[in-house]
């Protein structure tokens, strides 16, 4: 699959386009909507962990020195949280746009603290898309997220953002506070 993947998710409609819909955040989406919305709320999706498997080569990267971003991977028994938006199905555009670097749009149940739940979309970088980088040693991930830098700024302020973000959620997630605590010390290691 290509790296931009805009055309691809344009293709993919789900629901009517005068519908209101939900979107689910897991990354940068958690505290950085940069779009109109409804409403806002604490989410999470079953079946699926948050990894720092996704190259980014045009936000928190470049394509000679790619960042790493979140994707979900498949994951039975795991809960990621994260944020759900009530959006109007046109601002699909423009997140096609930001997310572009090999996401899909995919169609998932989204549950609330209320104990509801709504079909809504994810975007979701599988290991089939040009820019998927997949496992590596926790130490080798900090020292690429320490050291890659791209238009949307450092790589490491994505993954702090996150931690914090997920923090104020009272989410654990033991993947992203182990990469936050080893860039630190990366950090630390490097002044």
């Amino acid at each position: 699959m290509t790296h931009d993947t805009t055309h691809l998710n344009r293709e993919r409609i789900f629901f009517d386009p005068d519908e209101t819909i939900w979107l689910f955040g897991y990354g940068s989406l958690i505290w950085k909507a940069e779009f109109d919305y409804h409403e806002r709320r604490p989410a999470h999706v079953e079946g699926w962990a948050r990894r720092f498997w996704q190259g980014s080569h045009d936000h928190r990267g470049t394509p000679e020195a790619p960042g790493r971003v979140v994707t979900l991977v498949e994951s039975p028994d795991t809960i990621c949280q994260g944020m759900a938006y009530r959006i109007d199905a046109e601002i699909l555009k423009q997140l096609d746009i930001r997310e572009k670097n090999g996401y899909l749009r995919e169609l998932a149940t989204l549950h609330f603290p209320d104990g509801s739940h709504a079909e809504g979309l994810i975007y979701l970088a599988t290991e089939d898309n040009a820019a998927f980088l997949g496992d590596a040693p926790l130490d080798a991930m900090a020292h690429q997220i320490a050291a890659a830098c791209g238009p949307s700024g450092p790589n490491r302020d994505y993954l702090f953002n996150l931690a914090v973000a997920l923090e104020n959620l009272g989410a654990d997630d033991p993947h992203v506070a182990a990469l936050a605590e080893r860039v630190a010390v990366h950090l630390t290691q490097v002044k």
